[in-house]
């Protein structure tokens, strides 16, 4: 009687999501067979988080060119490898002196984190040696844009970065310029480019009455004189660090960092975060370093493994398929607290990057990573059902020329179906 009992369970259940998976492919099938998606590649998988069970998939083992999906991967790392709070510097002492070393911390005197707590530290300090060769890595990332360099987007990536490696200048009631020690490197005019190449030579059109962040050229001596200036007093960079145990200083709580990263999609946070995860492994300052390890020692189990290049996704040589996106995303669900997890992404039509796209009807359903480069579209994350459950999905869009809001439209129609029906 009890066989004939559980078969019959079995039966109903199978029966049961048999059903609802040919109920989402009748929806979801004529969005996809339209026109508008006809002449570019669309990837689609879509997952009940609680059962694991595969309700839709398009292309879903196909690669893609994720752009700021990517920032998922990198939110992963983060969590997997780095403490509650940021290391902002490493330090030793050798008689009188204090040694430091960067670790990537993009948050000190960050335009919109405002740490300080490295700054403070070291004006307890009166004699400071500033070592900057554990930065083993390029200032740009592959297979970024070259002309990029002069958008708040594309800031250059460092070891000990200071404002965001950004200049940022408010032009309100008076004009603000951050760092100040750029002031007389500053042209009030309008030009073609905000940037010189090469130089930190910027433009800025006093008749633009807005706010502006232009990246900064980094080099050693710019480090060195932005800190002294912080400091107010003069330190020296040493070509060696102490042979000798270093210590960690803490900053500002990680997670402030993840959600800053992740609401509005902040390329610079995402490149510095995977080399602090690199700087947890060992003291030379490496994204390749942080990603090999991730890859091999908590993602080993993707079927289709990345090419992954870098942690914005800014470059278009970064491959990941929705299979790979919805294997990460569940992997964060069944591992961090849900509150806090929805907390890092952005919420449709509340804030971020999503504040315009996939509204509540009336609360909110939609927590999600945009990826957007020019003829690529990607969302990946967590939606919520009218029935109470709560699904994986990666929609991936590459190689459209229709505009970006034609194709978001029709995502968030396929979408609130799903909300709706499932």
């Amino acid at each position: 009687m009890k066989k004939i009992v559980v078969l019959l369970l079995l039966t109903i259940l199978t029966t049961g999501c048999s059903s609802v998976k040919k109920q989402l492919k009748k929806t979801i099938d004529p969005h996809l067979k339209t026109a508008l998606f006809s002449d570019q590649f669309t990837g689609f998988l879509l997952l009940n988080a609680t059962t694991r069970d595969t309700l839709y998939q398009h292309n879903s083992s196909k690669y893609f060119t994720p752009a700021s999906n990517t920032k998922i991967f990198t939110l992963f790392t983060s969590l997997k490898l780095l403490p509650e709070r940021i290391p902002s510097l490493k330090y030793s002492y050798v008689r009188d002196t204090l040694y430091i070393e960067g670790t990537g911390d993009p948050s000190v005197l960050h335009p919109y984190l405002k740490d300080s707590t490295a700054i403070r530290f070291l004006k307890s300090h009166e004699n400071i040696a500033l070592y900057l060769n554990n930065f083993k890595d390029e200032k740009f990332g592959p297979g970024w844009s070259w002309d990029d360099y002069q958008y708040y987007y594309s800031p250059e990536r460092s070891g000990f970065p200071l404002y965001g490696n950004v200049l940022t200048i408010e032009n309100g009631d008076s004009l603000r310029i951050s760092p100040d020690y750029f002031k007389d490197s500053i042209f009030p005019y309008a030009n073609a480019v905000q940037r010189d190449p090469i130089k930190n030579l910027f433009y800025f059109d006093p008749s633009q009455k807005d706010t502006l962040e232009i990246p900064f050229v980094v080099d050693s001596s710019l480090t060195k004189n932005l800190l002294e200036k912080a400091l107010g007093k003069k330190i020296r960079i040493s070509p060696t660090m102490p042979n000798t145990a270093h210590n960690v200083l803490y900053g500002i709580a990680a997670d402030s960092i993840y959600s800053r990263m992740m609401e509005v999609s902040d390329n610079f946070l995402a490149e510095q975060l995977l080399f602090l995860a690199s700087s947890t492994l060992s003291d030379t300052l490496n994204s390749a370093k942080a990603r090999k390890f991730i890859l091999e020692n908590h993602l080993s189990d993707l079927k289709q493994p990345p090419r992954w290049v870098d942690g914005s996704g800014l470059s278009r040589y970064n491959l990941f398929t929705p299979e790979s996106m919805v294997h990460v995303l569940y992997k964060l669900y069944t591992e961090i607290p849900r509150e806090r997890l929805f907390r890092f992404f952005p919420v449709g039509g509340v804030a971020g990057t999503l504040e315009d796209w996939y509204p509540g009807n009336p609360e909110p359903y939609i927590y999600a990573k945009t990826g957007s480069l020019s003829n690529n579209h990607c969302l990946s994350g967590y939606l919520l059902t009218k029935s109470g459950k709560t699904l994986i999905f990666s929609f991936m869009n590459n190689h459209f020329r229709e505009s970006p809001s034609e194709i978001k439209k029709q995502m968030q129609t396929i979408l609130e179906e799903i909300r709706d029906t499932y």
